[in-house]
């Protein structure tokens, strides 16, 4: 389980079961459904920032992925095109018929290929921190730390925050004193109840992910988010998914890291997903 803050006490949990995966499901909300796709090594509660702040007017599902927190599923590899239809389910399951989708990290390729597989279930996709194909300083990062713990190296504790809060967030807020003192026991357990295996077996479905071609005849609008201090996607990748997609718009924000939605600065990023899903209501 996520160890960021949980969600209002009105959230309703659901167990959905489709084929061999049993995924947990949080909404919270009443209004156009709005499907928020965690990134890698999350879980739903990483969007309860967000939910606070748009369930007023949307409704907010969000859920547990296959490799994170109560979902169940059959044992890895898995391509994006599982998640994809994992997300689909989730979809067909608590939906409306079509939905708006925001993905970040490796919710954004959720997003990404989600749209691709299945354009009548995407309103309109909005994919943050995001890349149509992770290559140069990311993909040798991500493959260091899986073949890091293919070796059986684990990180120490002491070691957690200081090692993945850099790749989260800007270098202006770790070096504020307090930040620091919120972030550092967050990210030390997160990353300490972290199963070996299953960061691995997220982290290679994003290494083998490729959409630059099914993109370019993917006919459902795409609003892409990037944020300027982001060291894992930063905006030139999230640009090359704005400029594929036939219907795409490209936003960077910033001042803000990886994962500013969580704690760093989740209103602004809740502030942009409200502009751009009510200017797509019209």
């Amino acid at each position: 389980m996520s160890a960021f803050p949980g969600f209002n006490s009105d959230a309703s949990t659901h167990l959905l079961t489709v084929d061999d995966v049993t995924m947990r499901v949080v909404i919270e909300g009443e209004g156009p459904d709005v499907v928020l796709i965690p990134g890698g090594d999350q879980t739903a509660e990483a969007y309860s920032q967000q939910f606070s702040r748009l369930s007023n007017s949307f409704r907010c599902i969000s859920y547990d992925p296959r490799g994170a927190g109560d979902t169940v599923s059959p044992p890895a590899p898995w391509t994006m095109s599982d998640y994809a239809r994992d997300c689909a389910a989730v979809i067909d399951a608590f939906c409306s018929g079509e939905a708006v989708v925001s993905g970040l990290s490796l919710g954004g390729l959720v997003t990404q290929q989600l749209a691709i597989d299945f354009p009548d279930k995407v309103q309109l996709a909005i994919p943050m921190g995001t890349a149509a194909y992770i290559d140069g300083f990311t993909r040798d990062w991500m493959q260091a730390e899986i073949d890091l713990r293919k070796a059986g190296v684990n990180l120490p504790d002491y070691f957690l925050a200081p090692h993945y809060a850099p790749f989260a967030f800007p270098a202006k807020a770790l070096h504020d004193s307090a930040f620091w003192a919120e972030i550092k026991p967050l990210y030390t357990r997160r990353f300490a109840d972290r199963e070996p295996k299953d960061l691995i077996d997220q982290w290679e479905a994003c290494l083998e992910f490729d959409c630059r071609e099914g993109l370019t005849t993917c006919p459902v609008p795409f609003h892409v988010i990037s944020f300027s201090e982001d060291v894992q996607t930063a905006p030139a990748m999230c640009k090359v998914v704005a400029d594929l997609v036939p219907n795409g718009v490209f936003h960077e924000l910033p001042g803000l890291g990886h994962v500013s939605m969580l704690s760093h600065r989740p209103e602004v990023v809740a502030a942009k997903l409200r502009e751009i899903i009510l200017g797509h209501f019209g």
